[in-house]
């Protein structure tokens, strides 16, 4: 629902993807049902009628100008949306009345449709959302709607005519044995190989499921499968591709599956972040949060939700001042609500699970708090975008995090992370403050500090000199 408040807020700004008005002050206009495709198409969306557009010099504003015979109004339009014979599916609509000043505002409420495309008449009067327009979908677009319909379901499906002998048996027991490590409580641990597959998913009446032959199969019955399979990794030296004096320093071989992709990118990754010493063989310290660990669970849900059938191939870029990970397919939900609730919509969800068993994904969703801490431990943002076709998540770096520099006493330095250059500030002011101290002024757990310390240590930033009561740190100039 919408509050009259938030009409008017709405009002003050310009249309966008979830907001379209419209005037109607004696009938529907004829463009109307065009908005109704495109947000059925994209992510569902308000159509406001009895609003008049005005434009100006100093810009655009709305001016209320009321409906006229609001019953008509609202039964033309529901009754077209649910007549099937305007579009291709019924679709439903939530109405709602707004008084202002004695002018009746109409608005409707359109959802994301769970069957699409939805089109006028015939496929090719498909439209989608882009901003504050409704466009004709493109070809590819249309099919990558299409696909949607199997969200979720895709992954689960038997590749026929596949056995237990078109698992890799180099990355399937490589994936046991971590599994093993990290979950030694999973109580499939002590099952055969086989059974194992049964009770993961990755084998259904003694066929790989799709999810379980992207993750563990052979390369040659994967591309016999499904030929564009490729993960396409890149390490490019400047900060965009036109910049970059060479095409790239490193690119990445192909792998035989999904789960050797996670391992060898992840190595890469690991020389290019902050990550924390630990004693486990994985990398990861429990609870850990560093640089590292917010980027792999992006890594994690990026080979989970790719849509490995589009035309187009999931692509990770490493700039010098970014990293990038991009995917056919779109979210399957508003990125508005990401973060906000629990969302877990996996569109392939065994993929999904099989990264959850052996401990590698933060949650059944999108691991968006864990992304987003990023920003708190480098002062960086982290950008996601969606579309119809692709999702983009992109981790904007450090200025010269991987140039540490000295840093003289009670200065902060750009080269590190923000919250080391306030610990380097606090100790060049006070070089005896307590951890506890220095928690409370920087505002951060006990726990994420001891973290942060044994990382500044090892990277040898600073380190403690005499016991922790009477004790001092030094900032090591290197």
């Amino acid at each position: 629902m919408m509050t009259k408040a938030e009409l008017f807020e709405r009002l003050k700004q310009t249309e966008w993807t979830d907001f379209e008005i419209k005037e109607a002050l004696d009938k529907l206009p004829k463009n109307v049902w065009e908005s109704v495709c495109s947000f059925s198409n994209t992510r569902g969306g308000w159509i406001v009628f009895g609003v008049k557009e005005r434009r100006k010099q100093s810009g655009v504003f709305y001016e209320i100008q009321g409906v006229n015979n609001v019953e008509k109004l609202e039964t033309d339009f529901t009754n077209t949306l649910r007549g099937g014979q305007k579009f291709n599916q019924r679709i439903a609509s939530q109405p709602q009345r707004f008084d202002v000043d004695g002018k009746i505002v109409v608005a409707f409420y359109i959802p994301m449709s769970e069957c699409k495309p939805v089109y006028i008449g015939t496929p090719t009067e498909t439209y989608i959302r882009l901003g504050s327009s409704d466009q004709h979908a493109t070809q590819f677009e249309v099919n990558a709607l299409l696909r949607d319909q199997s969200f979720g379901k895709k992954s689960n499906e038997v590749v026929i005519g596949s056995t237990f002998v078109d698992i890799n048996q180099s990355s399937f027991q490589d994936y046991r044995n971590y599994v093993k490590l990290y979950n030694p409580s999973l109580k499939y641990n002590i099952l055969n190989d086989e059974d194992f597959c049964i009770k993961t998913g990755i084998i259904v009446n003694g066929m790989l499921t799709i999810g379980g032959l992207l993750m563990f199969g052979k390369l040659e019955k994967i591309l016999e499968f499904n030929h564009d399979f490729i993960i396409d990794y890149i390490e490019i030296p400047g900060a965009n591709i036109k910049e970059a004096h060479t095409r790239y320093t490193y690119r990445m071989q192909e792998q035989e599956n999904i789960w050797d992709y996670f391992k060898a990118i992840s190595y890469r990754l690991r020389t290019r972040l902050d990550n924390p010493f630990s004693p486990l063989l994985n990398g990861f310290a429990p609870d850990d949060e560093s640089q590292m660990y917010c980027v792999r669970e992006a890594l994690v849900n990026f080979l989970a939700h790719a849509d490995y059938f589009s035309e187009i191939h999931s692509t990770i870029r490493v700039y010098d001042n970014s990293i990038e990970l991009q995917n056919p397919g779109s979210f399957p939900v508003d990125l508005k609500i990401v973060g906000l609730s629990l969302v877990s919509q996996p569109r392939n969800p065994n993929i999904l699970r099989f990264f959850k068993l052996a401990k590698l994904s933060e949650n059944g969703g999108y691991g968006i708090d864990k992304i987003n801490e990023w920003k708190q431990l480098t002062g960086s943002k982290v950008i996601i975008k969606s579309s119809i076709t692709y999702s983009e998540v992109r981790f904007l770096m450090p200025i010269n995090a991987n140039q540490r520099q000295s840093t003289p006493s009670g200065v902060e330095n750009s080269t590190y992370n923000s919250v080391e250059s306030k610990i380097l500030a606090l100790i060049g002011n006070d070089n005896k403050i307590s951890l506890k101290e220095l928690a409370n002024k920087i505002d951060v757990p006990g726990r994420t500090l001891d973290r942060i310390i044994t990382s500044m240590k090892a990277k040898g930033i600073i380190k403690r000199v005499g016991s922790a009561r009477s004790g001092h740190w030094e900032i090591i100039v290197k």
